[in-house]
């Protein structure tokens, strides 16, 4: 699309595509150097089309034709251990190089929005719709859209065609809350303006969940907000991969230096750059080609472990490069709505200040509202004679004010469906009660909507214009709907100006939270207290309030509004200020709780990563009130811990004077909103983070996708720490890409999150066993692993040092065709490899003491003193076979080789054993297969091995003193360590 924006239509489906919609650019091209500007886009007027704009197209590919050869092999060969081996095999096509078979080097080892628009018209017969945002903001919330009104009432959609208006709109930006813009029609008499803000807007990427819906589109490509918003993918590496190839860059230079010395041995004599190359491939197996393919296939064994757990069903292994990475994480960053709760919330307290209601005593106001209804009017003038019948009406005249003011003040609509029994038109047309389904754009309002039914006071109709309330007696009361106000993260209330048409009275509602409503409201000595009381109970607090309006009170703030809403400069401060002027001495009239029901096993799940030593940050586009609410009720933030809410910034000297009040504080948990998190960041980030980093628990609201995902870029590139992410919507997408481990949750939200994710559970609590388990064993064992693998070669490359210099520093191999190559596949690979069943502690007991896990973070089982220590005993063992071997051979050169190899394989199967922490059945397998293999290819190894020497009683003591000789001290050193200085686990399992 570049000449013209067209009007697209967008159908309801029942089942909506899930699949990603990956940005063109990463954020920061979009938004740092693009050339965007406001736009007016026309209607009716074709000639007035010249304006250019981005095709509507979307590039999600990694590769294409011309980058996915190169790419491939980039990815392959950034690694030095493949790049060596690579030389190294090419090097075999040279005749003066090769040193034996070319074989030995080279066998192969609901329908979606289109695009950000407009909303003009619906054919929902209530002039609004909903749309599901879960793939853009990761709430499960349905928001409520209304349609511009001009267009709205005009009597088809073909006749947007014919009129002459025009739409103003915001340059693009990455605010996917906000919107500034107005709408214009020129042919009207007088010409009609309004103004368009989020209500009016349908973002790419979120679906229409009910009826039909027309609109202008007025961004595309690169410049939707879901575009925008979301950061390419990179190729993860892990930090194990990494380390082991900085180990094999050590190899690589003793290889080199090994060969040096052996050419300056031989005084650099003839052809010496030749020699030089031989020893190169001579020493080869310093660099163990083994290696690689070692730990690939145990990632491999990792991952389906993982997803063969019963303990944690229908978890998936998506990136199986990296489940030792599970094993040494240090951050946790979540989401919030879907992974730590499940998004249903519960009404659980009324509170009037002098009497509260808990869900035992709802049957109370019940009655108070029941009797509000259906007392006669004599019975009241009865009443006031008496005084306790008059404390009692009073209580049930607030009661009745704070349940009518709830059922009033809300964005819900009311939906009929069909039953099977009553179709769409009858259930609506009559209210029916089991056809009914309430929407919203909360499930907080949703909950309180529900519990104004379930006491009474039911919500039957509404539309753009007018709600419609079902009494206790069946009475319907109606209101006219003046104005809405809805909540914003600024003011952190919501309002609704209705007129009761049976009275003609007009009432400003209002509720919100605490910290806002404090200063609103008539002067009172309870509202602070019980909020308090209440939010420390986990429940998320609003306050309700009201205000009488008169007719002409009402009819100057709507002319002061109106205008203030058309303005294009500075509109949210002009609104607002226009509304605050209604904002004064309200009438308070209740607290609600409301109860936001955690996933199962939330709680305890964080209570083992806190002890295994992971920092936990919640992360959440939620709002301020409700992510603090849920980190106290998660118990992510700890009874005695104190919070401490950083104040919204917006300059530096702001973000200065809060990061300096934020210092004095120690052992709080940070709260802080995207808004103040991005100040804070320009200005000050590397301050920040180091503040934010000795939290015990950070929980950042109202974040961006993007900020989400460089929240953990920037925590990988201070702490050098590894970060684990976890989500379940599409905005939880780039923050999963970018951390080190991705792990999505399938929920309500779809399966975005959790098909970009590098590993996917079904449940927040599965995270505990997949980490302290999973995670921890696949790490232990891969070391274990890598280092006996470089041990097995260092041996080998040992005793080949030792003949050389023993037989004059000449290039000529100790061990030949099947013998070198049977060394590392049918001789030792099965119990070498059986390494990856091994374990230290059962999983219960890891789960039990996520202590454990603490002691991985400092990346002790693969570490350079570790890797000193296993190259010492390779070189010990080398020399004492080697030597061993040259010491007891007695005439001819075959013995040295049947009695050396025949000690090397022995030592090596012995050396697994001494490894082993926890026998499996399979490696006790593996042992015995891998030595009756070696005995029965005896008789095929005439070539060379002496057959009838290994027979003699000669070869079996000199090849058991060899072996004892090389191992036994290992075994006595591992038991005094055992004895006097045992490892962290050891009580555990003793």
């Amino acid at each position: 699309m570049t000449d013209n924006i067209p009007l697209q239509p967008v159908r309801h489906k029942k089942r909506h595509d899930n699949k990603r919609r990956d940005g063109c650019c990463p954020w920061s091209r979009c938004c740092g150097g693009g050339d965007f500007r406001p736009r007016t886009v026309w209607l009716g007027h074709p000639e007035k089309r010249e304006q250019r704009y981005p095709r509507n197209v979307i590039n999600n590919q990694k590769y294409n034709f011309f980058t996915f050869l190169p790419g491939v092999l980039y990815n392959q060969f950034k690694y030095f251990f493949n790049l060596y081996f690579l030389l190294l095999a090419c090097s075999q096509f040279v005749n003066e190089l090769r040193l034996g078979a070319l074989y030995t080097y080279w066998v192969p080892l609901n329908q979606r929005v289109p695009a950000d628009m407009i909303f003009l018209r619906t054919s929902e017969r209530n002039g609004s719709c909903f749309l599901r945002t879960d793939q853009l903001d990761g709430e499960t919330d349905w928001k409520l859209r209304l349609p511009v009104a001009c267009t709205q009432r005009l009597p088809t959609a073909a006749d947007l065609l014919q009129i002459r208006s025009y739409i103003y709109a915001e340059e693009p930006n990455i605010d996917i809350h906000n919107f500034i813009g107005t709408f214009t029609r020129e042919d009207g008499d007088p010409p009609v303006n309004e103004s368009l803000s989020i209500e009016n807007t349908l973002w790419a990427s979120t679906v229409i969940a009910s009826g039909t819906v027309v609109g202008v589109v007025i961004y595309t490509g690169k410049e939707l907000r879901s575009v925008m918003n979301t950061s390419n993918p990179r190729h993860k590496i892990g930090l194990f991969d990494l380390e082991v190839n900085c180990l094999t860059k050590i190899l690589f230079g003793a290889l080199v230096v090994v060969s040096l010395v052996m050419v300056a041995l031989q005084h650099f004599a003839g052809r010496w750059y030749l020699q030089i190359f031989r020893f190169l491939l001579l020493f080869s197996n310093i660099v163990p080609i083994s290696l690689r393919v070692n730990l690939d296939m145990g990632k491999m064994v990792f991952s389906w472990m993982i997803k063969k757990d019963s303990k944690i069903p229908g978890t998936v292994v998506r990136a199986s490069t990296i489940p030792e990475q599970l094993g040494r994480i240090s951050y946790l960053l979540t989401d919030k709505t879907g992974t730590l709760t499940q998004n249903e919330m519960v009404f659980r307290r009324l509170h009037l200040g002098t009497v509260a209601y808990g869900m035992d005593s709802m049957d109370e106001v019940q009655s108070h509202v029941f009797s509000a209804y259906t007392q006669l009017p004599q019975d009241l003038q009865a009443s006031r004679a008496q005084v306790a019948t008059k404390v009692r009406k009073t209580i049930s005249s607030r009661v009745h004010e704070a349940v009518k003011a709830i059922a009033l003040v809300h964005n819900v609509t009311p939906v009929y469906e069909s039953n099977g029994v009553t179709d769409q038109a009858e259930a609506e047309q009559h209210y029916e009660d089991t056809c009914r389904v309430y929407q919203a754009s909360s499930p907080d309002e949703v909950s309180l909507v529900q519990w104004t039914e379930s006491v009474g006071l039911t919500l039957v109709g509404r539309d753009q214009s007018s709600m419609q309330l079902r009494t206790p007696s069946g009475q319907i009361l109606n209101f006219t709907i003046l104005q809405i106000f809805p909540f914003t993260y600024e003011s952190k209330r919501m309002g609704i100006i209705v007129r009761d048409e049976s009275t003609g009275e007009i009432t400003f509602y209002m509720k919100g939270a605490d910290v806002m409503m404090a200063g609103i409201v008539q002067y009172n000595d309870w509202l602070e207290e019980e909020c308090g009381n209440m939010a420390r109970e986990g429940l998320r607090v609003l306050v309700v309030a009201k205000k009488s309006l008169t007719e002409e009170q009402y009819q100057d703030f709507e002319a002061r509004y109106v205008q203030a809403k058309l303005s294009v400069h500075d509109r949210s401060l002009k609104v607002a200020t226009v509304i605050e002027s209604l904002e004064m001495e309200m009438e308070l009239l209740c607290l609600t709780g409301v109860e936001d029901q955690l996933q199962a096993d939330v709680r305890p799940t964080l209570e083992i990563l806190r002890n295994a030593g992971i920092k936990v940050w919640m992360l959440t586009g939620d709002k301020l009130e409700t992510a603090t609410c849920t980190a106290k009720n998660a118990h992510l933030v700890t009874r005695n811990q104190d919070v401490h809410l950083f104040r919204p910034v917006t300059t530096r000297s702001e973000a200065h004077l809060e990061l300096n009040a934020f210092r004095r504080k120690h052992d709080c948990a940070l709260v802080i909103s995207g808004d103040s998190l991005e100040v804070c960041l320009k200005y000050y980030e590397y301050e920040f983070m180091e503040l934010a980093c000795q939290c015990p628990a950070v929980v950042c609201c109202r974040c961006a996708p993007t900020q989400k995902a460089q929240i953990v870029r920037l925590l990988q590139e201070r702490t050098g720490k590894l970060t684990c992410a976890v989500g379940d919507g599409g905005n939880d997408v780039s923050m999963i890409q970018e951390a080190d481990c991705g792990v999505g949750v399938e929920g309500k939200e779809g399966k975005q999150a959790s098909l970009a994710a590098d590993f996917s559970i079904t449940q927040f609590k599965h995270l505990g066993r997949l980490l302290m388990v999973h995670g921890r064993n696949s790490y232990k064992r891969s070391a274990a692993l890598s280092q006996f693998v470089i041990h097995r070669s260092l041996c080998i490359s040992t005793m080949q040092a030792v003949f050389s210099s023993v037989f004059y520093f000449a290039s000529v191999p100790l061990y030949q065709g099947f013998l070198i190559i049977g060394y590392s596949t049918i001789y030792t690979m099965f119990p070498v490899f059986s390494l990856v069943l091994d374990k230290d502690v059962k999983s219960e007991v890891a789960m039990l003491y996520p202590e454990l896990y603490k002691d991985l973070l400092k990346g002790r089982p693969l570490s350079f003193k570790t890797f000193l220590i296993w190259v010492l005993i390779s070189i010990y063992q080398g020399s004492i076979i080697m030597y061993g071997a040259l010491l007891l051979f007695e005439s001819e050169f075959v013995h040295i080789v049947a009695i050396s190899f025949t000690s090397l394989i022995l030592t090596e199967l012995l050396m697994v054993a001494l490894t082993v922490q926890t026998w499996h059945w399979l490696m006790i397998v593996a042992e015995l297969l891998s030595l009756a293999c070696y005995i029965a290819s005896l008789v095929f190894l005439h070539e060379f091995i002496d057959v009838y020497f290994i027979t003699t009683l000669s070869f079996v003591w000199k090849v058991t003193a060899i072996t004892l000789i090389s191992c036994l001290p290992l075994y006595i050193l591992k038991y005094l360590r055992r004895r006097f200085s045992p490892p962290s686990y050891s009580k555990l399992t003793s």
